[in-house]
């Protein structure tokens, strides 16, 4: 609202309901001075109204000066009226319809009036009383229908009735606006919340975002359009950027369908306020069609649009700006963590390396941790940060086609040589360090796909690559999120990409860890191209290529025969990975793994001949291990031998491998 005090505010508005009341009560006593008691009463109402505000002074003294120069220039008012150019007559007529909102007695006195005894002025009463011209009637009917009031949505008319037999109305919750009260229609509740510039200095000294603060800065009659991956960064940027222009903004989440005149209805309440409107553009992905983007072609002001890439295009024939809602580099990330969370300052790298969020994202961060720290006293820290993006992630991960894995193992539940554990490592240090090698050392500038991670686990069932993950992801303090193929590979051409769009989102707004299983089906070798079938496979193909060098996190792609992976993504990979079938020791140290401190082991149980024995997998040491605890359990016993023995044979018949005791050799 402007900067003068609400109730100066109200008391104008009131002053020049009175004078309205008064002039209303002079051509009153003119046309029905005496007429009946009822009329009587009305006219001492509204002679009481005048000399409530007067001051002494006659009607004819207020009126010699233009309402412009009885009110403030930041009233509401006084806003509406050289925001839309209206006419002293259409400032008379939105006065008039005002005054059934500004108190019960001017409404008891229109529903005398009205032919149809509602508490609203009709047409035909402002004709008689503010037509005193001998075509009044046909320039009034003029102004109605074509004047700037009416057709920017202040003043409308209802009703059925003929024309001079409809009443006058103004926008919803207009007239307690212009009493100086900030409030809004249903469903347009703006947002309140803080806004987070932090790192965004680069952003904001791009090209199109000077034009666009130069737009602002003029109030040019023009549309600035900004788009991102997601709807809420391109409203949360476009927020920042009339901030930036020291504008006041009306923030607005708009509905997939939006009701017909509702860019009116926001663009009078931003005029009352002297503020932008920022709108965020939701729509339906699944539709094939989307609602062209509000117009607002009366609105003689900037208007700010935010929408996801591909939508709110058609904006109509304003001027029109567009904005790429470019990603914070890493040196705006860190500078971003080291403001926002100033108590984890020494860690802004590794948090501008594992989140790359957008400063409104980490703000919500610092404001979880100093609410937990406020009532837990509790520690801050990387997992504490990771906790809370995960928290919000708000993804529908069962519709992307995705599992979602809160690992819980740690890098002592791994068994792996040391050279493969070595590589892992050397994963985790390469996201942890590509601040410094890509952005301080420059290495890789302005190449594809420099930034994140991408492995290959390549090896039969049971070695853990699924368990290698889980324990990255684990050390990374994020999620693991599974791809279930066989929901996002869809039989439907074309579908396969928009679920793995849906995939690609969810790891990215979850800062998790993302892991393709049995990745063949997906990143396998790429068919000829004899059938539109084998087209679009292709297209999807190419489209996992460039969505995989674009995903900035650790990607891992997972399968049993390393051979059926494209040599396409071969090339693209940074780390291979073989796993393979453990080693005497590594089988001995997988059985010790799986077996707890409180395993209630017969005398007879002995893990060196179970590991010499039986060449298994780590996958079927753990199941065999715990189908053993079982049936000691159900014959209320230790865990002997015997039992291990007998839940290894059901795992070799479970895979349909044939079961023999195998010479003892290591």
């Amino acid at each position: 609202m402007p900067d003068i005090k609400q109730q100066d505010i109200s008391r104008q508005l009131s002053r020049e309901t009175g004078l309205m009341a008064g002039r209303l009560a002079q051509f009153l006593h003119q046309q029905f001075a005496g007429s009946e008691k009822a009329l009587e009463e009305a006219l001492a109402f509204l002679d009481y109204s005048f000399a409530a505000v007067a001051e002494g002074r006659s009607l004819d003294d207020w009126q010699s000066n233009s309402l412009s120069q009885r009110i403030a220039p930041d009233h509401p008012l006084y806003l509406l009226l050289t925001f839309f150019s209206l006419s002293p007559d259409e400032v008379d007529l939105l006065l008039l319809a005002g005054m059934a909102e500004e108190h019960e007695g001017f409404a008891d006195i229109f529903r005398v009036l009205h032919p149809q005894g509602l508490p609203h002025p009709t047409i035909g009463l402002a004709a008689q009383f503010l037509c005193h011209e001998k075509e009044g009637h046909q320039a009034l009917r003029k102004q109605l229908n074509t004047g700037s009031a009416v057709r920017s949505g202040i003043l409308y008319l209802a009703g059925e009735e003929p024309f001079f037999n409809r009443h006058l109305l103004l926008a919803e919750m207009l007239w307690p606006v212009l009493h100086g009260l900030d409030v809004w229609p249903s469903g347009l509740d703006p947002e309140k919340g803080p806004l987070y510039c932090h790192g965004l200095e680069g952003w904001l000294a791009e090209d199109q975002v000077r034009k666009a603060l130069t737009m602002l800065d003029a109030a040019v009659a023009g549309t600035i359009l900004l788009s991102s991956d997601d709807e809420e960064t391109a409203f949360q940027r476009g927020s920042v950027l009339v901030a930036e222009a020291g504008i006041l903004s009306c923030r607005i989440r708009l509905q997939s369908e939006m009701p017909v005149g509702l860019d009116r209805l926001i663009a009078v309440h931003a005029a009352a306020r002297k503020a932008v409107p920022v709108l965020r553009l939701s729509f339906d992905q699944e539709k094939p069609g989307q609602p062209a983007a509000p117009q607002f072609d009366l609105f003689p002001g900037p208007v700010t649009l935010c929408s996801r890439d591909g939508y709110g295009t058609n904006v109509g024939k304003r001027p029109l700006i567009t904005i790429r809602c470019s990603r914070p580099g890493p040196d705006a990330l860190r500078r971003m963590w080291q403001e926002i969370l100033p108590a984890l300052a020494d860690e802004a790298g590794v948090l501008a390396a594992r989140f790359p969020v957008e400063p409104w994202q980490a703000g919500q961060v610092a404001a979880d941790l100093e609410f937990a720290r406020s009532y837990t006293e509790g520690q801050v820290g990387i997992k504490e940060v990771s906790s809370s993006i995960r928290s919000r992630a708000a993804i529908d991960l069962e519709s992307s086609g995705v599992r979602l894995i809160r690992p819980e193992v740690t890098w002592k539940h791994l068994v792996l040589s040391e050279a493969k554990t070595a590589q892992l490592r050397e994963g985790l240090n390469r996201l942890d360090q590509q601040g410094k090698v890509l952005d301080e050392w420059r290495f890789l500038e302005g190449r594809r796909g420099a930034r994140g991670v991408r492995m290959l686990f390549a090896g039969p069932s049971g070695t853990g690559k699924t368990l290698s993950a889980e324990v990255l992801a684990s050390a990374l303090a994020v999620d693991l999120l599974l791809v279930d193929l066989s929901r996002v590979v869809s039989k439907w051409i074309g579908e396969t990409e928009k679920n793995l769009a849906r995939v690609f989102e969810a790891a990215e707004y979850s800062r998790a860890v993302l892991l393709f299983d049995e990745a063949d089906a997906l990143f396998g070798k790429r068919t000829e191209v004899s059938d539109a079938h084998d087209r679009y496979a292709n297209l999807e193909t190419a489209y996992l290529l460039s969505r995989l060098e674009r995903f900035e996190g650790l990607a891992i792609l997972s399968t049993n025969l390393r051979q059926n992976i494209d040599a396409a993504f071969i090339r693209r990979l940074e780390f291979i990975v073989d796993f393979e079938e453990p080693s005497y020791e590594q089988r001995l140290a997988l059985w010790k793994c799986h077996l707890p401190d409180k395993a209630p082991l017969a005398e007879d149980v002995r893990l060196e001949e179970l590991a010499s024995r039986f060449h298994i997998v780590g996958g079927l040491i753990r199941n065999a291990a715990v189908a053993a605890a079982f049936l000691a359990a159900s014959e209320g016993s230790t865990i002997t031998q015997e039992h291990f023995i007998r839940a290894v044979r059901r795992e070799y018949e479970k895979s349909g491998k044939p079961f023999r005791e195998l010479a003892v050799r290591r």
